[in-house]
């Protein structure tokens, strides 16, 4: 059984590279891990491949895994064929989805050049996907107060003047931070703040 742990296990069965986007919204993710191979990368982008790409739109469209030389979609740029030069000959991609309310999806696409994914590996992958989509959802248990705070702290605001804005005492103030730091694993409350911008929260 293969249980991957870290970005060196996904790495280590992803000869070629891969790529991982978490918590895609609207347009952007939340994070993204770029592992492919520079070339075609550049290869990709100046060719604007993404709209025709049957992987991204796989995705897009579905849930669950699939071997790329599984995808039932029309690759008229041939995409695929074009990976191929660039050692990313064999392929998976992996769609979560867990109906949140925000439209958000994580997803990854892993390549080799010497081999298909073997079942293992693939569940091995949406598992690993799936546990980074469910880690960087947004935290639910933030207070309104808490979450006013923060807002004024991305804004720039000092203690002082969060403290007059709210009319509340600055104890108040690093209380609430204080509590929000801890919900959401932050070191700084400045790290609070971008993490709750980052999630849409403010």
């Amino acid at each position: 059984m293969v249980v991957l742990e870290n970005p060196s296990d996904v790495k280590a069965i992803s000869g070629s590279g891969y790529y991982i986007a978490l918590r895609v919204g609207f347009a952007f993710p939340l994070e993204e891990v770029n592992e492919l191979p520079s070339t075609w990368v550049n290869h990709y982008t100046k060719l604007r491949f993404m709209l025709q790409d049957p992987v991204i739109r796989w995705i897009y469209s579905n849930t669950g895994t699939v071997r790329w030389s599984e995808i039932e979609i029309e690759d008229p740029l041939r995409v695929l064929d074009q990976a191929q030069t660039f050692g990313l000959r064999y392929g998976v991609a992996v769609s979560c989805f867990d109906e949140n309310s925000d439209g958000q999806r994580s997803f990854g696409h892993f390549a080799r050049s010497d081999r298909e994914f073997e079942a293992d590996e693939v569940a091995a992958l949406y598992a690993y996907i799936l546990r980074l989509h469910r880690e960087k959802a947004p935290p639910t248990n933030l207070t309104d107060a808490e979450l006013e705070a923060l807002a004024m702290v991305k804004d720039g605001m000092r203690l002082k003047q969060i403290a007059h804005e709210l009319g509340v005492s600055e104890g108040a103030v690093k209380q609430r931070l204080k509590n929000a730091k801890t919900k959401l694993g932050a070191q700084t409350s400045a790290q609070a703040a971008a993490m709750v911008r980052d999630f849409g929260l403010v």
